[in-house]
This record gives structure tokens, C-alpha cells and sequence, in this order.
């Protein structure tokens, strides 16, 4: 029965396209405006930005469900088994639970709207009727904000954090554009990181003040205490400078909404797939754009890594690479295959330009400092490939 259930959800999400070159920003408000009456209203923080999206998720789904609320997490993509998006009390769902659930919302949608919802919507939906009964659910947008999916939804608080170049074919081509649309999605109270580009924090209160919302920055609700504890926090779970600005980020929520926490609440929060360890010399991340990997520079330097490397043809991979330069020892090309991933000589060809010596990846050396880096479907075949 277990392996029935497994294959209906992965046969039917199977048949949607995971990416689309062009979007119908209609279909999701059209489509749930429809089944709204299904759904519960829980408090929906609303997680947007560029980068450390699902860290700050994590980190604050972790310590609402260590205070003893009910509390949902939707993130995205995942890297190995899809149950790795939708987190609840503590765990990802099991594979009974989205079967349960994927059958309940096909008796609510209508199959036509069933059948043209794409695969980032249905999922959307479906996480949002597991989290029935929640207290807290932290969605974290897909793409942009005012027209992804996880909008539709009645939000208490949205979370921006730093904003940068990406997806610019569907965001805009400068920054101004990409904060826009991202920040529209505004609803009631946001609270902003620390930005790289000044416009962002801006162009929040500006769009805030539109819509009668109220603006924080991050620092506004972080006290001396917080700091302290972040500090404890971070030396605890051994996390990199970029995770202690999503820590911070979701710490500030929680003194948003007026709740007392301690260190010990964010002892299982990491999540896998962001400057993890598998080994002793082994680090794996999934970020795919010029501000992860500044971080990540900033975080590791001046230690040299070997970078197990691959890229999409639309990511901005020669400034990708120029960044990790000073802590590359040397490229090593891991295969993938995915109908986005950029053609291999062009990527031989910058890489040679930028002169980092490479070579194809075959096994890891046990004498040698490894970093994985450039999409979850690099980071997933790197593990598949172990």
C-alpha cells in the first residue's frame, strides 16, 4: 500500500513542468479563490528575499514549534525527496500524509483547475492543507513575491530578506524592479533585513506606508539579549556569518508577535543544504547566485576548496565564479542532467577565462577541503553520486 501511495503524488506532480518560461499570474488567485473556504487561517508569516529564505524558515518554524505551537514550514525546492518542502511539529510529512492530502484536494479542486495548476502551485495548496490546524505556518516564496503563489494567502507578517539580482527575466532587469516585485506582496507588518542596496529598506516603507502596514527593520526589534543569545546560538550550531542575519531575522518575529524564547528552542533548526557539513571535508550549499557566494567567501575565506561546480544557463555563473576565485583551489565539473543546466564547453570555456585551473569530477580525496556549490540539482547529484 505504502509504495501505491508513494507513486499516485509522484506520478501526478510527474506530468507538471517544473519550470515555465512564461507564467499565468492569474490561474492562483483565480484557483483559490474558489476552494478558500477549505482552508483554515492560521498567523501565515510570509517569507521573501533573494537569499536565506529557508534558513530564516527554519530557524523560526523550529523555535515556534520548540514554544508548543502547532507550526507548518513550506520551502523550496528539495534536494533528494519532495517531503523535504513541507515540514510540520518538527518533521518533514510522511509520504501517507501527502497521499492523504494530494486525494482530499482532488475532491475540493475542480479537475480542470487540477490539471492546469502548475507543479509550484499544486504543491503550495497541498502544503497548506496539511498545515490545517496549525498555529503558525511560515511560507517561504518560489519566485518573487506579489505574484508567487504562497501571495494568495492571508499573511500577519512578512520577512524580507537581502534582495539581490535574480530570475531577472521574471523580476526585472535592476534592482529597483526586483524589490518591487518582490515587496508588493506586503501585507499587514513587514520586517526587512539588512540589505546590501539601500533601495530596498526604501522602497519597503514606501509600499508599507501605501498599504497601512507597519515597517520594521530588523534591528528595531532586536534587543541587547537578543544579541547575546545569537551569539550563544550560532557558536551552539556552529553557523556561518550569513545564517546569524536569518537567525536574527527570525529571532526579530518572534518578538514581533510578543513570545519569549531561549537558546535551547533552536537546538534541532538547521536546515540541510546550506553551508552543511556531510564529512569531515565536505561542505554543501545550495545557493546559485553572486550574493550566496560573497557570503560564502566571506564565511570560509581564506581557506582554499576544491568547488564541485555546475550551473544553470540562466544564472550569472562567470560573477558567480569570479567571487568564489579567491577561495577556489580548482573546478571540478560534476555532470548533470537537467534540461536548464548550461551547456559544458561554454562553462569549460568561462572557467578557463577567469583562469581557475578544472578538471570533471569523479570522487572526493579524502586529503582534500571540498565545496559543493550551484543548485539543488548539483548538490542532489553530488549525493546521489556518493
Amino acid at each position: 500500500m505504502l509504495i501505491r501511495s508513494k507513486s499516485v503524488v509522484k506520478e501526478f506532480l510527474s506530468k507538471k513542468p517544473l519550470y515555465y518560461r512564461e507564467i499565468d499570474y492569474t490561474r492562483m488567485p483565480r484557483v483559490f479563490g474558489a476552494i478558500k473556504s477549505s482552508f483554515d487561517a492560521p498567523k501565515v508569516i510570509h517569507v521573501i528575499g533573494t537569499n536565506g529564505k529557508g534558513t530564516t524558515g527554519r530557524f523560526l518554524a523550529s523555535a515556534l514549534y520548540s514554544l508548543g505551537f502547532k507550526t507548518g514550514h513550506y520551502t523550496s525546492p528539495h534536494i533528494l525527496k519532495f517531503n523535504e518542502r513541507i515540514w510540520l511539529d518538527g518533521a518533514n510529512v510522511s509520504d501517507e500524509t501527502v497521499e492523504e492530502t494530494h486525494q482530499k484536494l482532488q475532491t475540493i479542486l475542480t479537475k480542470a483547475d487540477s490539471d492546469s495548476l502548475s507543479y509550484f502551485e499544486y504543491t503550495t495548496l497541498l502544503a497548506m492543507l496539511i498545515f490545517r490546524g496549525c498555529d503558525f505556518v511560515v511560507l517561504e516564496a518560489g519566485l518573487g513575491g506579489e505574484h508567487d503563489a504562497t501571495a494568495v494567502f492571508d499573511k500577519s507578517l512578512t520577512l524580507v530578506t537581502p534582495i539581490d539580482y535574480d530570475h531577472e527575466a521574471f523580476l526585472g532587469s535592476d534592482i529597483t524592479q526586483i524589490a518591487k516585485t518582490k515587496l508588493n506582496a506586503i501585507q499587514k507588518s513587514v520586517i526587512v533585513a539588512n540589505q546590501k542596496y539601500r533601495e530596498v529598506a526604501l522602497i519597503a516603507q514606501i509600499i508599507a506606508l501605501k498599504k497601512s502596514a507597519k515597517f520594521y527593520g530588523v534591528d528595531m526589534l532586536i534587543e541587547n539579549e537578543d544579541r547575546k543569545k545569537i551569539e550563544e546560538i550560532s557558536k551552539k550550531l556552529s553557523l556561518f556569518s550569513y545564517l546569524k542575519e536569518n537567525l536574527k531575522l527570525s529571532i526579530s518575529a518572534l518578538n514581533f508577535f510578543g513570545l519569549k524564547y531561549e537558546i535551547e528552542d533552536f537546538n534541532n533548526s538547521k536546515l540541510f543544504g546550506r553551508l552543511t557539513k556531510i564529512g569531515e571535508n565536505v561542505l554543501i550549499d545550495v545557493g546559485h547566485n553572486p550574493l550566496a557566494a560573497a557570503s560564502i567567501v566571506e564565511s570560509l575565506a581564506p581557506k582554499k576548496y576544491i568547488l564541485v561546480y555546475n550551473s544553470y544557463r540562466d544564472k550569472n555563473y562567470r560573477e558567480i565564479l569570479a567571487i568564489l576565485k579567491p577561495i577556489i583551489e580548482h573546478v571540478e565539473i560534476i555532470t548533470v542532467h537537467d534540461e536548464r543546466i548550461e551547456d559544458e564547453a561554454k562553462l569549460q570555456k568561462c572557467i578557463k577565462e577567469l583562469d581557475i585551473k578544472q578538471r570533471p569530477f569523479k570522487e572526493i580525496d579524502q586529503n582534500s577541503s571540498y565545496l559543493v556549490f550551484g543548485s539543488f540539482s548539483v548538490v542532489e547529484q553530488f549525493l546521489r553520486s556518493l
